[in-house]
């Protein structure tokens, strides 16, 4: 999720929708249905089964993530978090930037303990067609903007990419995320997204290395990026090269 996928505070819901527009990514928008729910209801009709399954597999492995209360079709019900996400933490200096890698690298970690569903199938010819399957679950979007800091500790949204896979991809999908708002010469958090990453990759108990030409390909066909954004994919990818060079990771 980036800045632009946040709805204004207090904004007020269409005739059709259930409550409050809370975000709006590529795929999905989220709806406070009250204190404690919140409505993430696909578009164009999209079926949330696979995602639904997934956080179902990943809560059962105790993995921090939202709960499923009901679903049907292309709608979710989920608990509903309170707490800042971490992009939010940053932007208040409320967490160091050593501290919000270690908690990316964290859930990493925690994510990739948890073995893919069985007889989980690879993507489909809408999602990635070229993105083989693998042994453990990956959430393929995780990044500053999807982690909300609760009470009870870092929690992970937004799990609509997220599949069976292997963890080399998951990082290093993470590590060109942070490294496309690091090597964007005109954004304001350029020089903090780039001692960000250099943490995350310090951290990070996986090398992205063998991965980082397939988290460019997945990242260059990634629906709703502008020419710009694309641009910044390559030069990304290099950053991270250079970066892991320089570690000799």
């Amino acid at each position: 999720m980036h800045p632009g996928d946040v709805a204004p505070h207090g904004s007020a819901p269409a005739a059709d929708v259930p409550g409050h527009l809370l975000t709006s990514g590529t795929w999905a928008d989220v709806y406070a249905l009250d204190d404690e729910r919140v409505l993430r209801r696909y578009r164009e009709g999209r079926d949330a089964s696979p995602e639904v399954e997934l956080l179902r597999h990943v809560r059962a492995h105790d993995f921090p993530a939202p709960d499923v209360l009901d679903a049907h079709g292309s709608d979710i019900v989920m608990n509903r978090l309170h707490g800042p996400t971490l992009l939010q933490a940053l932007g208040a200096a409320e967490i160091t930037l050593a501290d919000a890698a270690q908690v990316l690298a964290d859930l990493h970690h925690l994510l990739h303990d948890v073995p893919a569903p069985e007889g989980w199938g690879s993507a489909t010819a809408r999602d990635w067609p070229a993105l083989a399957g693998g042994p453990v679950v990956v959430h393929l979007d995780l990044h500053p903007g999807n982690v909300v800091l609760t009470e009870h500790g870092p929690t992970l949204v937004d799990w609509a990419n997220a599949r069976a896979g292997h963890a080399e991809l998951d990082v290093a999908v993470t590590a060109l995320l942070v490294a496309e708002v690091a090597v964007d010469a005109g954004g304001d958090y350029s020089q903090a997204a780039r001692a960000l990453l250099a943490a995350f990759l310090h951290a990070s108990q996986v090398s992205p290395r063998a991965a980082i030409d397939d988290a460019a390909g997945l990242r260059s066909v990634t629906p709703g990026l502008l020419a710009g954004e694309r641009e910044l994919v390559p030069r990304g990818a290099a950053l991270v090269r250079s970066l892991l060079d320089l570690t000799g990771s």
